[in-house]
């Protein structure tokens, strides 16, 4: 792809985000949201192969029904209410409908049937994009929009934790692994999204930073799936001996950042005596823990055969970037020391 092409669709990218972010319309969110998606195709489609165009069919097919849905439902809502803006969403049957189209946009379950597909016909850097940036825009009409029944957000968490859980233990492909990562921690999101807003945005930005990391060391080792990671400790011995570190974050182990979430998400749903609710989050965490721990086995655990030829990779310098991955790492290990900082920010 042409080096002008790739900024101008990188540009529009965060173009449609930011105009989501400051609308205060839904016709104005709506047209953001759709130049997102527009983007973002031919990224997903560059490779000009069959799986990719696959992915990137299914990805507009879902989107452009989560944006129908959205544009109806708020449609629905100025004919009811005769409002147009974010915050005067009082009717809950245009409430409910839009929460669905944004669950249905984010992946959530158990309209999540799509992630996971997607995800895997995508090279490691789109495959980025849309788990990072591609969540964000949706998730920010999320934290505007206030749901009149909060049985549905609750119910809409809670299968998403389970659904990530039990999705990725039987998954051989890493971004699949890493799209089940991804349903999982946006149900621990929705799962506070009504009793603190702030602290659903601090597991969005933390989740931001470790999967960032992850990727990252995929893409740096060339690794798609679980037997591929054995090799990494011939391409990058420092790196591969950090990266279970990274994963076990991700499943949420103290004392490393993505702790830092999970214990005030299950310490504010305790506040609110739903102690039920928070056991069942917290049970559904160790089974996404499971394949984090398979996926450190597999890196460090067992060793591949190798020949002269293929212990010599770290010898060589590699051509990647390494510092936007060196930053991400450090801050997925040692972020959880600066929580109660993070949380006073946000909380302002």
């Amino acid at each position: 792809m042409s080096p002008y092409i790739l900024a101008t669709l990188l540009f529009t990218l965060g173009l449609g985000t930011t105009i989501t972010f400051a609308s205060s319309h839904w016709l104005l969110a709506w047209m953001g949201l759709e130049i997102n998606t527009l983007a973002i195709l031919p990224l997903m489609a560059q490779n000009h192969h069959p799986r990719a165009v696959e992915a990137t069919t299914k990805y507009f097919l879902t989107q452009a029904t989560a944006a129908a849905m959205l544009l109806f439902a708020s449609t629905t809502n100025a004919w009811l209410t005769g409002q147009w803006n974010l915050d005067q969403m009082t009717h809950p049957l245009p409430t409910t409908m839009i929460t669905l189209a944004l669950a249905l946009k984010i992946g959530l379950a158990p309209v999540h049937a799509w992630l996971p597909e997607v995800l895997q016909g995508l090279d490691l850097t789109t495959g980025l994009i849309l788990s990072t940036w591609q969540k964000l825009a949706p998730f920010a009409l999320l934290l505007q929009v206030h749901p009149t029944n909060p049985t549905m957000l609750i119910t809409l968490g809670l299968a998403s934790t389970l659904v990530g859980g039990w999705g990725g233990l039987n998954q051989t492909q890493l971004r699949k692994v890493l799209a089940y990562s991804s349903i999982a921690h946006l149900g621990w999101m929705m799962l506070v999204l009504q009793f603190s807003p702030q602290l659903s945005l601090l597991t969005l930005l933390t989740y931001l930073v470790m999967t960032f990391s992850t990727f990252l060391v995929f893409k740096l080792n060339k690794t798609t799936n679980i037997n591929a990671l054995a090799t990494s400790w011939t391409k990058t011995p420092a790196l591969t001996s950090l990266t279970p570190l990274v994963l076990l974050s991700l499943g949420g182990l103290p004392p490393l950042t993505g702790f830092m979430p999970k214990w005030l998400i299950l310490q504010e749903l305790s506040k609110q005596d739903l102690a039920p609710l928070a056991t069942i989050a917290a049970l559904s965490a160790l089974l996404s823990l499971y394949f984090y721990l398979r996926l450190s086995y597999a890196m460090t655990l067992t060793m591949s055969p190798n020949n002269l030829t293929g212990t010599t990779p770290w010898r060589l310098l590699s051509p990647q970037l390494s510092l936007p991955l060196a930053i991400s790492l450090v801050a997925t290990l040692s972020l959880l020391p600066l929580s109660p900082a993070a949380t006073t920010i946000l909380m302002l």
